[in-house]
């Protein structure tokens, strides 16, 4: 009498390939037929001594897997009619972005993925810093030193684009002063030339 585990072996040896090849003609992404086939000896071991015995064991596997399949397709059109759902919920949530970007946005993008998501848990998610360590599977104490980091290098981004936002006020009101000077020094040019003729 053989174990379960060289039964099983053998079982998997003689119908790994014709299940794959069955599972391959029924989806149209390959990844998924090898998810049926591991599914379907994932239930072949669980109820092995359910399977049966000779030539038997392999329409049964078949029987299984196209169960496995029909849960893999009544999946797929939940998660469709999910997505379809909540797309609908979309501009409620998440409204058009606004084509003037904030300081704070601008000064966000800048940061480091990892500030950005850490600051918009808890901003936006409006969780708490247990909540935030659950999410990024840290401890509270990581949390808040990398919550204080991160809210540190935001203020610098912000300090840093309010220095040049005035940099570019000085610069702008100098344009203009240029510029006004430039015209009324040609006003003058103009007012002589007429005085001339």
């Amino acid at each position: 009498m053989n174990s379960p585990e060289e039964r099983f072996a053998a079982l998997f040896e003689e119908t790994h390939q014709p299940l794959l090849a069955y599972a391959a003609r029924r989806v149209t992404d390959p990844a998924d037929a090898a998810d049926v086939v591991t599914e379907t000896f994932l239930v072949a071991w669980r109820r092995l001594e359910e399977v049966p015995e000779g030539e038997q064991a392999r329409p049964w596997l078949f029987g299984v897997a196209r169960k496995v399949l029909a849960n893999l397709y009544r999946g797929e059109r939940r998660r469709h009619a999910l997505a379809e759902k909540l797309r609908s919920y979309i501009p409620e949530v998440a409204p058009p972005p606004d084509t003037v970007i904030s300081p704070v946005e601008a000064a966000m993008s800048r940061l480091g993925d990892d500030d950005q998501e850490l600051l918009r848990l808890l901003a936006w998610e409006e969780l708490t810093r247990d909540e935030i360590a659950l999410v990024l599977g840290v401890s509270r104490a990581t949390v808040r030193v990398r919550l204080h980091r991160a809210r540190g290098r935001l203020a610098k981004e912000l300090q840093a684009q309010e220095t040049a936002g005035r940099v570019s006020l000085h610069r702008a009101a100098a344009q203009r002063t240029s510029d006004v000077l430039v015209a009324k020094g040609r006003a003058r040019v103009r007012s002589a030339v007429k005085e001339q003729r």
